[in-house]
């Protein structure tokens, strides 16, 4: 019973439309419930929670754990709320004063968190040469002055901390002595190379930890009040889990989660492992790849709330169409703006009196929610000519994320992926797999968890299988001690970059190993049926089987039939 018990997993994610929930045993997906999102986040989540319980008709304590992808710290960064008063310690004097942290900030942003910052002598070189004797006096004297302004929240960046982190550790104990209330993030522990941008997800990272312990907590009371005894579990940026205690800690590890669980999501359901994912919501569609079964992180630094950082996060193309978008004719424009989480009420065919791309779909005969006689008075050439935008969007943002000109796989997901209806051109086939509108929760639900080691080697100190040797070994043991299983983690991404620029025949190695969360089974990807199509130019997109949840309205659920168990072997 308790093998079984682990095995049971809750998902879910939280978009900018809707909250999906699923409820898996195994590979199987027992439940699945979708939502409106609520303006304060937690309690739709709630809802989602007791739904999908609901609609399996389990006990609370079945659950061996629940995973949470959220927007509350990605939206409190892009809303400059909730944010609290911080400042940055820089190692790097006499270096580095020309720059001075926030420097390339959004000044409403950084007015926000105050501005304050120290520049101290410390840091390294990349072979791990001190730049200059860390100064403890410096460190105390700015301690006392946050002291003064009631600063509780400090970043401490140092040159070339990635490579030692020997002078961000110092700081940090002296600040501790000097502030024993308050919270201090080491860039070292966050971002890659890359002082100012590893420095910015540093501060980011401080000023979000107030709210990061409230949003958890209450994710915590929301469990307790359900009679939730499992672990609870955040899904991060690379696809990968994190405890809620980790999560508290590293709340910026969180952004841009959405797109990766929907990701992992698609390479699950459809069995593809190297594929371009397309995930339509009711507010944008994010557009991804997967390389080997994992999304493509970003190779060039990504700007959060107008803030350029360095750590890692997915190579996302995001336009603004989802089920949501408003239609406008004469000039005819589809989106950015929607309706977002008032969809179900505001829509043409929910009674409201908003056109949106849900009607077009609807008034097409490619989707069956709401009414469809409240469409019926819209033209077919308008109809036809949203579709065709609609269609030229998707199709581009496909283009816009394939490294080269051949056909490759598309997986369709997300409840919106209905507006699509036609062969994609670029692709060489076209995915719908079962589920495909609650891919999102299912890949928060399938998680994995990870150890990710990015460093700078002196091959005139040791050779080049001793370093990486050394890399792959320190990427496994920081999988482990998050968490995962050690006879499960394996090495899925190594690189290794020669740095030419640099003396002492250097070269960099970023490694990252994943394993399966502890006391869970191993979820492999494509259980469920569907069907592939070519996507040749009188060919359509179909799915196999019925999919009722594609046809839900607001708080719908699904429950699977037959008894509750994993699937046998053969179907991994």
């Amino acid at each position: 019973m308790a093998e079984r018990q682990a095995l049971v997993r809750l998902g879910i994610d939280v978009g900018g439309t809707n909250t999906d929930a699923v409820l898996m045993n195994g590979n199987r997906v027992v439940a699945k419930v979708k939502t409106p999102t609520t303006p304060d986040v937690t309690s739709g989540i709630t809802t989602a929670l007791r739904g999908a319980l609901h609609a399996a008709a389990v006990p609370a304590s079945a659950l061996g754990g629940v995973m949470i992808g959220t927007t509350h710290f990605t939206n409190a960064v892009v809303e400059r709320r909730h944010l609290q008063p911080t400042a940055c310690v820089r190692l790097g004097l006499p270096a580095t004063g020309v720059l001075p942290p926030m420097i390339d900030w959004p000044p409403d942003l950084r007015e926000t968190i105050g501005n304050h910052y120290y520049l101290v002598h410390g840091g390294h070189e990349f072979d791990g040469r001190r730049i200059a004797e860390l100064d403890p006096g410096e460190v105390r004297r700015a301690g006392r002055d946050m002291r003064k302004k009631g600063i509780r929240s400090v970043a401490v960046s140092a040159v070339f901390s990635p490579v030692t982190a020997e002078a961000e550790l110092r700081a940090a104990e002296t600040l501790r002595e000097e502030l024993p209330d308050a919270e201090v993030t080491l860039s070292h522990q966050i971002g890659r190379l890359g002082l100012l941008e590893r420095e910015n997800a540093a501060i980011l990272n401080a000023c979000l930890q107030d709210l990061a312990r409230r949003t958890i907590g209450a994710f915590r009371q929301a469990l307790a009040g359900l009679g939730i005894t499992a672990p609870l579990y955040l899904t991060q940026n690379d696809g990968t889990l994190m405890s809620a205690e980790f999560a508290e800690r590293y709340p910026v590890l969180t952004f841009a989660s959405g797109p990766t669980n929907s990701m992992r999501g698609a390479a699950f359901l459809s069995g593809l492992r190297d594929a371009v994912v397309v995930d339509v919501g009711g507010t944008t569609t994010d557009v991804g790849a997967l390389a080997r079964g994992f999304p493509r992180e970003a190779s060039w630094a990504v700007a959060v709330g107008g803030v350029r950082t360095n750590f890692r996060m997915p190579d996302v193309f995001s336009v603004g169409l989802g089920g949501g978008s408003h239609v406008l004719d004469e000039p005819l424009r589809v989106g950015p703006r929607s309706v977002g989480y008032e969809l179900t009420t505001r829509a043409l065919v929910f009674g409201g009196d908003v056109l949106t791309a849900t009607d077009v779909a609807v008034a097409a005969g490619v989707a069956d929610v709401g009414d469809p006689r409240r469409v019926s008075h819209l033209s077919r050439d308008l109809v036809a000519r949203a579709l065709d935008r609609i269609q030229a969007m998707v199709e581009e943002a496909v283009d816009r994320m394939k490294l080269s000109p051949d056909p490759v796989p598309v997986v369709l997901v997300g409840g919106g992926s209905l507006l699509v209806a036609r062969p994609i051109r670029g692709a060489s086939e076209v995915v719908r797999p079962d589920h495909f509108e609650a891919a999102n929760a299912v890949g928060a639900a399938i998680a994995q968890i990870s150890g990710e080691v990015d460093r700078i080697f002196s091959l005139d100190q040791v050779s080049r299988d001793e370093a990486l040797t050394a890399a792959r070994r320190e990427a496994v043991e920081q999988a482990v001690q998050a968490g995962a299983r050690p006879d499960t983690v394996e090495i899925v991404e190594l690189e290794e970059v020669p740095l030419a620029y640099l003396p002492s025949n250097a070269t960099r190695v970023r490694v990252k190993a994943v394993g399966d969360l502890a006391g869970a089974g191993k979820p492999s990807g494509g259980p469920y049926l569907h069907q592939r199509f070519p996507a040749g130019p009188a060919r359509g997109i179909r799915c196999g089987g019925t999919n009722p949840y594609s046809t839900f309205g607001p708080g719908r659920m699904f429950r699977a039939s037959g008894p509750m168990h994993p699937p046998p072997r053969s179907e991994g």
